[in-house]
């Protein structure tokens, strides 16, 4: 087993070898200000496993990590090599990884990556050397996603939180389920929101708030978050499922959300914000014809900045 690290790795791997049964991690701040908390090594290493198992990974495999070692994406790959026994290569990470593995016969068993590092990925040269690769982080973009597919690299968006250990469900692009890793199963709560359960991490169940459509206790499609969700008229509208569908009549260049605005009329209205101030013509009517007058945006409001959060997600605000 060999170990390529950066500083910022061996810190971790330093964290992880001392007597302490936990390490420390952060949350990612999606939904407020980051918070710290400590996971279980007994946990990281279960939820290791269940990736090992899901991609066949063993003492051969090489892991590659692209990414932060201070955030639970990159702690989980370092912990994967270790637990699989394979070797891992580390690099700074930057938006164009370098994806540096020496030999011109190896190929990388595993790559984590953000939404932000595809097109650096994409122009290496190493795609046919990925055998799978995950994307986390972020919110993936339908023009991104086709992207990658037709790279021809197997690649799988991630779901999952820091408080899981990382990813507990994967979908592969192209499709639109996400299917439980070896050791979860899931339900719904009174919500119609995403309840986990795992007999082999410490939490045992945890509810989530994320809306999803339940195909078995092992598949589901995600449908957005609970406190996004526009209940206009008695209509449940999903921002994420509107921006999904009309991504590709804004363009991937444009920054943009859906979210709500009092109506006399419906209680609540979906609205398109975007921070640019020149939008193609029309918009607003192609985007009722895409996906129906009663849940397009009515109206668009122009903003002088949408912000992100640290790990790039948009802050949505209602109007």
């Amino acid at each position: 087993m060999a170990l390529i690290l950066t500083p910022e790795a061996e810190t971790f791997l330093n964290e992880w070898n001392n007597p302490l049964p936990y390490v420390t991690a952060h949350t990612s701040g999606s939904t407020g200000s980051p918070k710290e908390i400590r996971l279980l090594k007994s946990d990281m290493r279960a939820s290791a496993r269940a990736t090992i198992k899901f991609f066949g990974l063993n003492r051969s495999s090489l892991l590659y990590l692209p990414l932060s070692a201070g955030y639970i994406a990159g702690k989980m790959q370092i912990v994967r090599a270790l637990e699989a026994g394979c070797n891992l290569s580390v690099e700074p990470p930057s938006n164009h990884p370098v994806l540096n593995i020496g030999d011109n016969n190896a190929e990388i068993s595993l790559l984590p990556i953000v939404p932000s590092q595809i097109d650096g990925v994409l122009a290496s040269g190493m795609t046919h050397r990925i055998k799978s690769m995950i994307i986390g982080g972020a919110p993936l973009s339908p023009e991104a996603e086709r992207r990658v597919i037709d790279s021809g690299i197997p690649a799988f968006a991630t779901y999952g939180m820091t408080e899981t250990c990382s990813h507990v469900a994967l979908r592969r692009l192209g499709d639109d389920r996400f299917e439980a890793l070896p050791g979860f199963s899931f339900s719904l709560d009174e919500r119609g929101c995403l309840s986990i359960s795992s007999h082999t991490l410490s939490f045992g169940s945890l509810i989530t708030n994320d809306m999803v459509e339940l195909t078995t206790d092992k598949l589901f499609r995600w449908l957005g978050r609970y406190d996004n969700v526009i209940n206009s008229g008695g209509i449940k509208i999903f921002p994420e499922e509107i921006e999904k569908q009309i991504a590709k009549l804004i363009g991937p260049e444009i920054r943009f959300y859906i979210t709500s605005r009092h109506s006399d009329q419906w209680g609540e209205e979906a609205v398109l914000v975007t921070d640019c101030p020149k939008l193609p013509s029309g918009l607003l009517n192609r985007i009722r014809e895409t996906v129906g007058s009663r849940t397009a945006p009515k109206a668009t409001i122009i903003v002088p900045e949408i912000r992100l959060t640290e790990s790039q997600k948009i802050i949505r605000r209602k109007f």
